[in-house]
C-alpha cells in the first residue's frame, strides 16, 4: 500500500496543517505496517505555475521540436501525475490562504490534472480515471467558514478536482477559527483531533 504525503503550508513548523497531516500519517503507517509513504513538500519543491513551455503534456509532440525547457517540464508534469497515480491514499495538507489554497498546490494540481492520465473525455462528457484512491485532505482556517460556504473555496476546490478525477472517497480533517483567540483554537484543533480518529472508523 502506498501513500503520498503532501504539504503546502509556507509556515514551516507553525503550521497546523503540516501538523495534522504528519498525525494522520502516524496513525495509517500504525493501520497499516507495510505502508510505503512518499514525501512531496510543495513550499520547498513545487512545480513552476503553468506556462507554455509547460503545456507539452496538454499538447504532445514529436520529442524533436520541443526545445530543451519544454523537455524538462514535461519531466517535471509526469514525475507529479505518476506519483499521483502510484498512490493508494492521498493525504493533503492544505491552510486556507486569501479563502483559497496555496498557490503551490494549485500548481501541483494543474500538473497532475491530465487528460488521459487522471481523467478522459469521452462523447458523454469527462470521466476521471482515479476512482481507487483515497483523498484526506487536512485543513486549517484562521476563521470558520464551514457556516459561510460562499468565501470558501479551499475544501470546495480540493473536492471537485478531485472529485473531477474520479474520486469518489474524499475525507476532511478541519481545525477552523485558529485565529479567532485562545478558545476559538483550542476548540478547532479538539474538532481536527476527532476528525483524524473517525478516520479508521470510516
Amino acid at each position: 500500500m502506498k501513500l503520498l504525503h503532501i504539504d503546502s503550508s509556507i509556515t514551516g513548523s507553525d503550521s497546523v496543517s503540516r501538523r495534522l497531516t504528519h498525525d494522520i500519517v502516524a496513525q495509517q503507517r500504525a493501520a497499516h505496517p507495510d505502508l510505503q509513504v512518499e514525501y512531496l513538500d510543495l513550499a520547498a519543491q513545487a512545480p513552476q505555475p503553468l506556462s507554455l513551455d509547460a503545456l507539452g503534456f496538454r499538447t504532445p509532440g514529436s520529442a524533436e521540436t520541443l526545445s530543451e525547457v519544454q523537455r524538462r517540464e514535461n519531466e517535471v508534469s509526469e514525475a507529479l501525475v505518476s506519483q499521483l497515480i502510484e498512490a493508494d491514499v492521498v493525504v493533503i495538507g492544505a491552510p486556507m490562504y486569501n479563502f483559497t489554497i496555496p498557490a503551490q498546490l494549485k500548481s501541483w494540481l494543474d500538473r497532475v490534472a491530465q487528460a488521459g492520465r487522471t481523467f478522459k473525455y469521452t462523447e458523454s462528457g469527462p470521466v476521471g480515471l482515479l476512482g481507487d484512491k483515497t483523498v484526506i485532505l487536512a485543513l486549517s482556517r484562521g476563521g470558520i467558514y464551514s457556516a459561510n460556504p460562499a468565501m470558501e473555496h479551499q475544501e470546495s476546490y480540493l473536492k471537485s478536482i478531485f472529485g473531477f478525477m474520479g474520486v469518489t472517497d474524499i475525507r476532511s480533517v478541519r481545525a477552523e477559527g485558529l485565529n479567532m483567540g485562545p478558545e476559538h483554537r483550542e476548540r478547532g484543533l479538539a474538532q481536527a483531533q476527532a476528525d483524524i480518529e473517525a478516520l479508521l472508523a470510516a
